[in-house]
């Protein structure tokens, strides 16, 4: 009797949602859930909802645009490799 095994495609390739790759979704994420609790704050403070919501929706608009610009700018694991060459000191990198 033979047995017929499954192959899963694609195991070992990153994430990818909508040209974000990796860590970036959750950056993405994390952003809109503080604009939408930044909203929250704002409007339950009493301020305008003409003033809360174009104020929302510039600072959401601003962080998708720039998480997308640091997806195509550094790739998948780029900004973690960044990040830790800046973290080293000065001494140890002469």
């Amino acid at each position: 009797m033979n047995s017929v095994y499954q192959i899963n495609k694609g195991v070992e390739r990153p994430v990818v949602f909508r040209g974000l790759r990796a860590q970036y979704i959750w950056w993405l994420g994390g952003g809109i859930l503080c604009c939408l609790l930044l909203f929250a704050f704002l409007y339950i403070a009493g301020i305008s909802m003409l003033v809360c919501l174009p104020l929302v929706f510039v600072l959401a608009g601003v962080w998708i645009w720039q998480v997308y610009r640091l997806s195509k700018r550094y790739g998948e694991h780029g900004l973690m490799k960044k990040m830790a060459a800046n973290a080293v000191p000065k001494w140890v990198k002469a």
